[in-house]
């Protein structure tokens, strides 16, 4: 089969694209014939030797794809083969076919691949901050960094859900329409974000900051807190990790807390569970809509990603075997 290969943590185009063997399904695991496997953010970094974690290599990234059980180990007593599904995986999602434990896959019937993808991780981030993290309440102000980005539209729509009153922030004109169109009450971009932020809310600050951002962006947010609120640091798309004057938290009393989705699905897989179910009930009644923004060939992929490390992407981007 084909698959990218990450040979050496190096820059993106040393990726390859190349015949890899098979995978074959043994125990409770499960091939699934990949129709769609999602773009993200971390990828990237991860083949370059940014990301906190640094895999042996050769390795094959991405972390979720949707497609079709093609066959099953024989401990197997889910799913069957012929099935369509979606997993978050480790590491293979870039490639023809993905092996998986059973117990991290689930059926998606008839939902669209990249919705599927979408639902997974950009989502899944995205509704485990705001749910868990920030404990998000109906009526409070949420402002979304990053709006026009995969996880920032998913935090727009689950904030309106959830019932917050929604500001998002986009670097043009183009993706705060965007960021409109998926349910933000107000847009508006980074360059006077603080005295922005402190007009919209009549000056008592912001209850919850989604940040993808870093950089300024947050400096920013770190003073346009209101009291009580909770300032959620997600990551650095800008490239820079801010430093945090703490007396400003102290003054202000509003808490800063990390968000990390690998490590919650990890340590709270029931919860995780529940959030998922949660997430495809909300797909299902039309509550949530992903945006996917291209559907890319696989050999595509470095180009892809820096795409998405530019931060030139709107919505979800998803490479196709």
């Amino acid at each position: 089969m084909k698959a990218i290969v990450s040979h050496a943590f190096a820059p993106l185009d040393e990726l390859k694209y190349e015949d890899v063997t098979d995978p074959v399904a043994t125990g409770r695991q499960v091939v699934i014939k990949v129709e769609a496997a999602g773009v993200n953010y971390p990828d990237g970094l991860l083949v370059q030797g940014l990301y906190q974690s640094k895999p042996p290599h050769p390795f094959t990234p991405g972390m979720e794809v949707a497609g079709t059980v093609e066959s099953v180990g024989p401990d197997v007593t889910r799913l069957k083969v012929g099935e369509r599904v979606a997993t978050v995986c480790t590491l293979g999602g870039y490639a023809e076919k993905v092996l998986e434990d059973e117990s991290r896959v689930f059926p998606i019937g008839e939902m669209d691949g990249g919705d599927a993808c979408a639902l997974l991780v950009a989502y899944g981030t995205s509704h485990h901050a705001l749910k868990q993290r920030a404990a998000l309440k109906a009526g409070e102000t949420l402002c979304v960094l990053g709006a026009a980005g995969a996880t920032g539209i998913a935090a727009v729509q689950i904030g309106k859900v959830m019932g917050a009153r929604v500001i998002a922030v986009c670097s043009t004109e183009e993706k705060r329409k965007l960021a409109l169109e998926g349910g933000a009450d107000e847009a508006i971009g980074y360059d006077n974000l603080k005295d922005d932020l402190k007009a919209l809310t009549d000056g008592k600050g912001v209850d919850v900051v989604y940040d993808v951002v870093g950089g300024e962006a947050f400096n920013a947010c770190s003073r346009s807190m209101a009291r009580n609120g909770r300032l959620l640091i997600i990551g650095f798309a800008s490239g820079e990790i801010p430093k945090f004057p703490v007396n400003l938290s102290l003054v202000k009393e509003y808490a800063v807390v990390g968000v990390f989705w690998g490590n919650f699905t990890r340590f709270e897989p029931e919860v995780y569970a529940d959030n998922m179910k949660e997430l495809i009930g909300w797909y299902a009644a039309g509550k949530v809509k992903p945006l996917i923004e291209g559907r890319y060939p696989l050999a595509d992929a470095a180009e892809v990603l820096k795409r998405v490390l530019g931060r030139g992407a709107t919505g979800k981007l998803v490479l196709v075997p």
